[in-house]
Order: C-alpha cells, then structure tokens, then sequence
C-alpha cells in the first residue's frame, strides 16, 4: 500500500472512532522548540510539570528508534453546560476549568490513539507506535502545529479553525512515513485581548507564559500561595479559563458531540464547604474520573479556603476554625488563618487569637501575627 493510500485510510478510521481533526507530521526534530525550551528554564517560566530534559522534548527519536512520522490528533469539548448551579449566600460554590469537565481526557484520547494504533498495524503489521497524550514528554501543541490541526495562540493555546482552543490534544510516534501535512498560518493578528485579560500578567508576551504565575499552574500546586495570587484565584478550585474565553476565534463555541466530556454540574461546580471535610475516599469517588483531581484533595482544599474568603462567606468561620483546631496540615491551616481575616467580622479576631494559643509551627504562627497586626490596623483607619 502506497503511503499516501495509507494515510487517507487512517484519516477514515479517525473520522469512524470519533476524532475530531487528525495531521500529519515528520519526526524531525523540533529545532526552534529546543531554544525557546532552554530559554524559557533560564528565565524560570517552567512549571516542573513537564519533563525537565529538553532534548526528550523535541527530539522524537529518543521515543521510538527509527520513527519517521507523528500522527496528531484533537477532540474537542464542550465550553457550556446546562443548567449549572449558581451560588448562593451561605452555599458559595466553587468552579473546575473547561479541560476538567467530564471523564479524565488522558483516558479517553489515549483509547482514540491506541484504536488508530491497532487500526495501523493491521495496514502493517510490523508498525512500531509510542502514544503521547498531555504527560508525554514531547510538546501536543507545537506537534499539532507542525502537523497542521492549528496554530499556537498569543495565548499559547493550540487554535483550531473549527473548534478554537476547546480542544485536547494527543499523539502517536511511528516507524511508518506517513506524507506530512503543512502548517497553517497564525490568525491571532494584531489582538491580545488574552495578554490584557490574564488575572496576574503570566502572559509575558504573546506566546510566552511564565507558569510560575499562571493560575492554572498555581490552583495545582500543594503549598501556601503567597496573598497576591490568593487574592487572584477567586472561586477557581482547578485551572483557569480566562484566556480562553476573551478568545475571538473561541466566540460562540460549543461542542457536545463527545458525551464523555459532558459535564456534571454538582462536580465541576460543586459547594465549597463540603470540600473542607472530604475524605480522600470521598474525593476519589466524587472526582477521581477528572482530570483535575491528578493531584488529590490537598491543593482543591486550599483553593476552596481561598474562594470562601473570596466571597467572604461568613458561615464558613466556624468550618475554618474548626480546620485551625483540628487539620493536621500547616500550610492548610495557615490558608486558613489568611481567609478569616480575609471574611473578617466580629467573630474573625478572637478566632484567630484562640488558634494563636494552641497553634505551634512557625508559618502558621506568622501568618497569625502578621492577619492580627492588619486587622488591628483596619480597626483604628
């Protein structure tokens, strides 16, 4: 079978599985990634979620010996749901992002890529294959670049002409040449409504993100965020969407073709305060098939501390005092402290005062002292 029949052959399999978009690309390496990775460390943009070796990253050869081509692939999802429940006094709820919604993406996409993968070895037997699906080290968004699915955002979000950025990426490395598709053009033009929208300037430039301060990153991190990102987080328990949704090419869409990622309201909007007291059983049974829930209940608890200070949820006190009094996790209880002064009220200092008695490590302790000194300060302006 010639390679081009090969090709037009998967593009039909893609379409009967459910792909969304499929392209073609080689397994060169990715020169221009390779600088802009090693400029992007120095600077201390990385996250440390992505593999540290660079060359890992853009050279697909150190995944499969011999590859010749990379097969991209990108479902979309949706970017609404029906009938989401709204926040009310004393039930403040908080809010999962977009890539959160429905069943894990990882799981479902690397099903897609491991069907397209038998499909191959039944066109050749022999066919060699590595699937690749956000964790891999190679970058989904410049393969899918190169393979021409779309172009990279000012934003850095992989931009569809059908579908906008509301797509998860993936993709199979293999030994097989496959014609490789052309890139299409950037079509963010002169706008940067994205840059201008990103609640802490983690866009330092289009294309550029420093992760550091991105707060998709931040909400998954496990310790305690400084106040000028707590003041920032809102009600986000997981990622962030802001970038996304001020996207011209995004107006107007929404996808509900896959009804795997249609989401549940009562999870990905689910009632802060239950959050507080969830088990780790509770947590894996209610959000254990979501992405968001890779890094357990830790960093959720602390982002749900974080949006009840944000709407200064009153009735939460005493559930914060009790976390004070009970919660064996500093950086949990010291989140704490910074959201009852935050909520303030009568009740707020003398329940600090009390956790300052029984309270013994050093962070926790300071952040006492330094709410206690604001708060008496508030007091006499």
């Amino acid at each position: 079978m010639q390679a081009s029949e090969l090709k037009q052959q998967l593009i039909q399999k893609a379409k009967e599985i459910g792909i969304d978009k499929i392209g073609f690309t080689t397994a060169d390496p990715f020169i221009e990634l390779r600088e802009r990775l090693v400029e992007h460390q120095r600077l201390g943009y990385a996250s440390g979620f992505e593999e540290a070796d660079v060359e890992k990253r853009v050279r697909p050869d150190l995944h499969l010996t011999k590859a010749k081509s990379i097969i991209a692939i990108a479902l979309a999802y949706p970017s609404r749901m029906k009938n989401p429940p709204k926040s009310e006094k004393g039930k403040y709820r908080g809010i999962f992002c977009r890539a959160s919604w429905g069943e894990d993406y990882h799981k479902v996409l690397r099903e897609k890529l491991e069907q397209l993968a038998s499909y191959l070895r039944q066109l050749v037997p022999d066919a060699k294959t590595v699937i690749m699906v956000d964790t891999g080290a190679l970058s989904d968004r410049e393969v899918a670049k190169r393979a021409g699915i779309g172009w990279i955002g000012k934003n850095t979000s992989l931009i569809t002409k059908e579908f906008g950025s509301w797509v998860y990426l993936g993709e199979m490395i293999t030994d097989v040449y496959l014609p490789p598709d052309q890139p299409i053009e950037e079509e963010c033009g002169d706008c940067r409504l994205c840059l201008d929208a990103c609640p802490t300037g983690a866009l330092v430039q289009p294309g550029q993100l420093n992760a550091q301060n991105c707060i998709a990153y931040l909400t998954q991190t496990k310790g305690t965020l400084s106040e000028k990102y707590m003041k920032k987080i809102g009600n986000r328990l997981y990622g962030c969407d802001t970038c996304q949704v001020v996207c011209p090419k995004n107006r107007g869409l929404h996808f509900s073709h896959h009804p795997e990622f249609q989401p549940d309201p009562e999870r990905v909007k689910p009632l802060l305060k239950p959050l507080l007291k969830m088990s780790n059983r509770q947590f894996r049974e209610t959000f254990g098939h979501m992405s968001g829930s890779w890094r357990g209940k830790k960093p959720i608890q602390r982002n749900a501390i974080i949006a009840l200070a944000h709407f200064r949820d009153r009735s939460a006190l005493k559930d914060l005092a009790e976390i004070l009094r009970t919660d064996p996790r500093p950086d949990i209880r010291e989140t704490a402290v910074w959201a009852i002064s935050r909520i303030g009220g009568p009740d707020a200092k003398q329940l600090l005062i009390d956790a300052q008695k029984r309270e013994t490590h050093p962070d926790v302790l300071q952040m006492i002292d330094d709410v206690l000194i604001s708060l008496e300060r508030n007091i006499k302006e």
